[in-house]
């Protein structure tokens, strides 16, 4: 019957995301090493299954105010991606390939938006790329979109879209480490449940 919430997703379930992440998470480093000039490592990525004001409080607080990159997904796997950008890491990316940083959202203009859009480009597509690769799937994303608004009011747009299936959300937390600089990461995947369950045929055995 398969599952009909991400609630409902079991441990062997989450390892396997947890191991896509993994893998992902190591492409998505040596691209974004190429990217600012220098060494990025991240460290293994931690899978949590929270509902919408448990997940907002773990990433900051609904009024913090965030960007973020979106991309949907479509072909065989039908959902949105999420990678949230806090001021601290958007001016550790900034200050390495334009030489500044920023004091607010408001001073990013359209080299810095371009930026920081291939950053959350890179992070999606390194983990949707190894997710297409061990399931064998087809998997097509959009182009990326970039916002800025409060935490509240960017996780609302993919709520509003899931909301009839799902009111949790799929974190991939982990940390980027620039040189010495920690950062923290998060990445939301947010597949629909009928894609969800073809994913899990495809990688967990024995899956139901």
């Amino acid at each position: 019957m398969g599952i009909k919430s991400y609630e409902e997703m079991d441990t062997m379930a989450i390892d396997v995301m947890r191991e896509i992440g993994s893998i992902g998470t190591g492409s998505a480093a040596t691209a974004l090493s190429s990217l600012v000039g220098e060494q990025v490592r991240m460290t293994v990525p931690k899978i949590e299954i929270k509902d919408f004001n448990d997940a907002i409080t773990l990433m900051g607080g609904p009024e913090d105010v965030v960007a973020a990159v979106l991309v949907k997904m479509s072909g065989d796997m039908k959902g949105t991606m999420l990678f949230l950008l806090r001021m601290e890491f958007v001016n550790a990316v900034l200050s390495r390939i334009l030489h500044k940083k920023i004091d607010d959202y408001t001073q990013l203009y359209e080299m810095e938006i371009s930026v920081l859009s291939e950053v959350g480009n890179i992070m999606i597509s390194s983990y949707v790329n190894a997710l297409s690769t061990l399931a064998g799937m087809d998997i097509q994303l959009s182009v990326p979109a970039i916002a800025v608004n409060m935490l509240g009011g960017i996780m609302s747009v993919p709520m509003a879209e899931m909301g009839y299936e799902t009111d949790s959300l799929m974190l991939i937390n982990g940390q980027l480490i620039l040189n010495d600089e920690h950062h923290d990461s998060t990445l939301l995947m947010l597949p629909d449940i009928e894609s969800l369950n073809k994913l899990m045929n495809r990688l967990v055995d024995n899956y139901e």
